[in-house]
């Protein structure tokens, strides 16, 4: 039942999805219009609901729609060759391609701006001063580099003690056991969901107003940041731990925290390394970026360049950027590689 609900609310999304993109391309709304929020949340109520009839009456007419191939098991194991003679092949076809001339249509994409001689030569104005940088700039680039790296660092082993306490609360083979513990688990992760939405470059913002301009306030973002993602891969881990081990310490009479200890911790180990690890590599590239908004680091410099348009310069600190974030990604990855 639930899994056939869920289907008819996809079938309702999608098909309520084409009715609004097709009233928009009868009645062409203009700008303005598009801002009248009561006749606009009209529209789409009344395409999701007309979307919700026509889902009902498919499914009463027992057509295959792609909500109950998705949730309903088994339907997804037909032939591949099948998916033009049905209905749910066509609606998935349909839908795509709906969505992705709409996508065109919103980010305006035109091959004329892009290809047009105007902008052929502006580009060229900036890569020629790209590939031609200063590095009479390359000290103070060096040690900013140096600053982005140590806020990645500090910000990664900040949220590594708490992400893992945290990730033991939002794993359901370890709360599920009471509706207590369940509903700490569902708040937990309503938390870390919150959190990791809103990017670092967002934090970042609110933290230079909290403490001022400067690498602290980069380190504060990301270390937030860190610890809503790093405890949901966590939490990931520890749901998918064996059985056996758990089972085994439980029959000795352990209590819940010695069969964390002693059963859970040794198998997510290696795990949690491996992705702390790859957790640091993303905060370096992260790093870069926040300076841009006053985090500190490189990217205070570079976004210093770039406004005046100094593009020999913002050539030498990308080249230190890419080097950085090079030297990075092949560490991190030899070290998970050696970890397995």
């Amino acid at each position: 039942m639930r899994k056939r609900f869920r289907g008819h609310v996809l079938d309702t999304v999608l098909f309520g999805s084409l009715f609004v993109g097709i009233s928009y391309l009868l009645f062409k709304p203009n700008s303005q219009q598009l801002l009248e929020l009561d006749k606009n949340v009209l529209v789409i109520t009344v395409c999701l609901v007309l979307g919700a009839f026509l889902s009902i009456i498919l499914d009463s007419l027992r057509i295959k729609t792609l909500g109950e191939v998705l949730f309903e098991a088994g339907h997804l194991k037909e032939a591949p060759e099948t998916l033009l003679r049905t209905f749910w092949g066509w609606q998935l076809i349909v839908c795509f391609l709906a969505f992705f001339v709409a996508g065109l249509r919103i980010t305006e994409f035109s091959f004329y701006e892009l290809f047009s001689e105007q902008g052929f030569l502006g580009a060229k104005r900036i890569f020629s001063s790209l590939i031609d940088p200063n590095f009479a700039i390359l000290p103070r680039a060096i040690l900013a580099i140096v600053e982005t790296i140590f806020i990645a660092f500090v910000a990664t082993i900040l949220s590594v003690p708490v992400a893992f306490l945290l990730s033991f609360l939002a794993a359901r083979n370890i709360m599920g056991k009471s509706k207590l513990t369940m509903m700490i688990y569902g708040a937990v992760r309503t938390s870390f969901n919150i959190t990791r939405s809103i990017e670092p470059l967002i934090w970042a913002i609110v933290f230079s107003v909290w403490v001022g301009i400067g690498p602290f306030a980069g380190m504060l973002a990301l270390m937030l940041h860190s610890v809503a993602s790093l405890a949901k891969l966590y939490s990931e881990l520890i749901e998918c731990v064996e059985d056996g081990p758990i089972e085994g310490i439980q029959s000795t009479g352990a209590d819940p925290l010695q069969i964390i200890w002693f059963a859970v911790v040794p198998q997510v180990t290696l795990p949690v390394v491996a992705v702390t690890i790859y957790r640091w590599d993303i905060n370096v590239r992260m790093a870069t970026v926040i300076g841009l908004v006053g985090g500190g680091g490189i990217g205070t410099m570079l976004i210093q360049y770039q406004g005046q348009a100094l593009w020999r310069e913002v050539g030498c600190l990308v080249i230190v950027i890419a080097i950085v974030v090079w030297l990075m990604d092949m560490a991190s990855a030899h070290i998970r590689e050696a970890i397995k």
